[in-house]
């Protein structure tokens, strides 16, 4: 088996992959198995409610509060007709347990909800019907939605360059291939999400920071990105915030809802 195929289809895999969050080999409790799989229930029926097709869906599973922001993973989120009855799957990317590289995983829901979250909650948006047209034929072919992915990650990866890529910047880059047919790799997808206005997160790391989280973690880097910004401690990154900022902007999605449970 080709080990892009392998990662997408051995799910259970993923206890060993987080998205950029510390390594925890410690099994969940049942109690946190039990509100993972009670906020999957609520947000399979607010998806079925809202009669989409393909969905972005964000998770909260580190408190970035005092970055100013609200969820830190997105995935997609698409009905699985071939199942009856229908069921929802999740296609994202996630970080392998203490490396500088991640894979694509398709997961249920209730998986994707069982990754010890920081908090037990959820919010979506719902992308333009077009857009989702055009997308649920790719997250379904593990080979055209691997299409932009690169396997080198970084946690704080530049939004404009192509030497890392973290979970939520593959989901971006994704959404633009899907969006502009005529983009063939990540520099046009780029390109693409500039002219389309998309803006990223701006964190403001120090030096120290920025030193301690490299030499500590091999799933952060910094050398991707503008000097100018870096050396006057400007990260620049793509964050669930600020891409659920931007899609309805951009008119290619309606206001993220969250989770009711």
């Amino acid at each position: 088996m080709k080990p892009l195929a392998a990662a997408l289809l051995l799910a259970a895999a993923a206890t060993a992959a987080h998205a950029g969050r510390p390594c925890e080999e410690k099994p969940p409790t049942a109690r946190q198995i039990e509100q993972g799989l009670n906020l999957a229930q609520a947000t399979a029926r607010q998806l079925d409610a809202s009669g989409a097709q393909v969905v972005l869906l964000a998770r909260a599973g580190q408190d970035l509060s005092k970055h100013g922001l609200q969820w830190s993973h997105l995935g997609f989120v698409y009905k699985d007709t071939t199942q009856q009855p229908a069921v929802w799957r999740v296609m994202h990317k996630l970080n392998h347990c203490g490396t500088d590289h991640a894979a694509l995983y398709r997961q249920g829901l209730g998986e994707f909800f069982l990754d010890n979250p920081q908090r037990y909650d959820a919010a979506f948006v719902v992308l333009r019907p077009e857009l989702q047209q055009a997308l649920l034929p790719v997250l379904t072919d593990n080979r055209r939605v691997a299409r932009f992915n690169e396997r080198r990650y970084s946690m704080v990866a530049y939004p404009f360059a192509t030497t890392y890529q973290q979970s939520n910047q593959w989901v971006l880059e994704t959404l633009a291939g899907a969006a502009a047919p005529n983009i063939g790799n990540r520099r046009d997808a780029q390109a693409w999400l500039k002219a389309q206005g998309y803006q990223p997160t701006d964190l403001h790391l120090s030096t120290l920071t920025r030193l301690g989280g490299r030499l500590t973690q091999a799933n952060i880097a910094f050398d991707d990105h503008p000097s100018a910004r870096r050396f006057t401690s400007h990260i620049d990154t793509v964050t669930v915030d600020s891409m659920f900022a931007w899609l309805p902007r951009a008119n290619l999605s309606d206001s993220p809802q969250q989770i009711q449970k």
